[in-house]
């Protein structure tokens, strides 16, 4: 679990809410539904116009990763491909087809079958490089949703005043109501702005940086079983994969 993700959600709400009890306010005049209604329902919306039905869905699936993130560690995953190393050349190639069907990542278990198959060193690079090349850019397109929603909410946020202030012009009339109505209104703005600065831009960098995670584990991955293809001393392959610990 990523403590500082939940850390910075709530000191952003500590902030937030505790710098208005501060100013004076009341919590009463942070809630309002139609504001609420008007941020949240205009950016989702621009949003599903803007994606693809698989790329959304995935985008939200991934919301998970930024308090769960499928973290791999780095120095278990060369310590895996040097014992891989080891079992390849006491007991050939064909030594590792048991391990295919017990590996839990795609990546890996094609990138193993293809060594196993006898697949020529640059041929499992290139056929690799492109799934991990595919891969990447699909997971970036959907934390790139996130950063659009964040362009959206604050736009949305001064559409919902504007709609707000509409409703305090068509009641001059009464100046009893203006303060409060102008108040209302401008509450959306503070919905926009703090949904796109405190939640949604933080949550497609946090995802980005989950992605460049994965990209670099499968990047070694894919180095080390192109060191076994190429007969390469098990030592040698962890010297040469400790350098992605030192990124």
């Amino acid at each position: 679990m990523d403590v500082l993700s939940l850390v910075g959600f709530a000191l952003a709400l500590i902030a937030v809410v505790g710098g208005h009890l501060l100013e004076g306010g009341h919590l009463s005049s942070l809630f309002n539904p139609s504001a609420f209604t008007i941020v949240i329902g205009g950016t989702l919306a621009a949003s599903l116009v803007q994606s693809p039905l698989p790329e959304f869905r995935a985008a939200m699936q991934r919301l998970r990763w930024v308090v769960r993130p499928p973290w791999v560690p780095l120095d278990a995953l060369i310590a895996k491909i040097v014992h891989w190393s080891v079992t390849a050349r006491r007991e050939g190639l064909l030594g590792l087809e048991g391990l295919i069907e017990h590996e839990r990542d795609p990546f890996a278990a094609k990138a193993l079958q293809m060594l196993v198959d006898g697949a020529e060193p640059e041929d499992i690079r290139h056929a690799m490089e492109i799934e991990l090349g595919a891969r990447e850019d699909f997971e970036l397109r959907t934390a790139r949703l996130f950063e659009s929603m964040g362009g959206y909410a604050p736009t949305i946020g001064i559409l919902g005043a504007v709609l707000g202030l509409i409703q305090v012009m068509e009641n001059l009339a009464d100046p009893t109501r203006l303060g409060s109505g102008i108040a209302a209104a401008f509450v959306a703005t503070v919905y926009g702005v703090g949904l796109a600065n405190l939640v949604l831009i933080p949550v497609a960098n946090k995802l980005k940086a989950v992605i460049r995670h994965q990209s670099q584990a499968s990047e070694l991955l894919l180095e080390g079983v192109v060191a076994i293809a190429r007969g390469e001393n098990p030592r040698n392959i962890e010297l040469r994969l400790r350098g992605y610990l030192q990124s």
